[in-house]
């Protein structure tokens, strides 16, 4: 299905397998999110993105980089906005890719659309109060 120009909330049907990223890049959910991003004892970088989405596509590397970067040290996650709309509501997602980054349960950044390597890198390393590393 092609979208008319302009038509915002149009949605092209893929068969394209969805991009789960790597091993060091979790998926959140409506049902986890809470539990994994919340609550958790580490900072959390949260990508929301929908499959349809070719910036989200586009920055798919990126996120798994910052991944494998901290591994251990910083949580990376991805919530589907299309599977998981409570989440993707409850935090007033109106763009995506939105990069969302909690630190203690408080949403401390929040980037909409695509961003540089080096900008998000020094927000996730504010997070967890150390320098850049890009």
């Amino acid at each position: 299905m092609d979208c008319p120009e302009r038509e915002w909330n149009c949605r092209v049907e893929t068969s394209e397998e969805p991009i789960m990223a790597s091993e060091n890049v979790m998926e959140f959910t409506d049902t986890n999110f809470d539990a994994e991003v919340l609550q958790s004892q580490v900072p959390v970088l949260v990508d929301f993105w929908a499959v349809w989405c070719g910036p989200c596509r586009m920055i798919a590397p990126l996120i798994d980089a910052l991944g494998e970067e901290y591994k251990g040290r910083v949580k990376v996650g991805k919530v589907d906005t299309d599977s998981n709309r409570q989440t993707a509501m409850r935090f007033q997602i109106q763009s995506i890719p939105t990069i969302m980054i909690f630190k203690n349960g408080q949403l401390v950044q929040r980037f909409v659309g695509g961003r540089p390597k080096r900008e998000l890198a020094a927000a996730r390393d504010a997070a967890i109060g150390t320098p850049a590393q890009v």
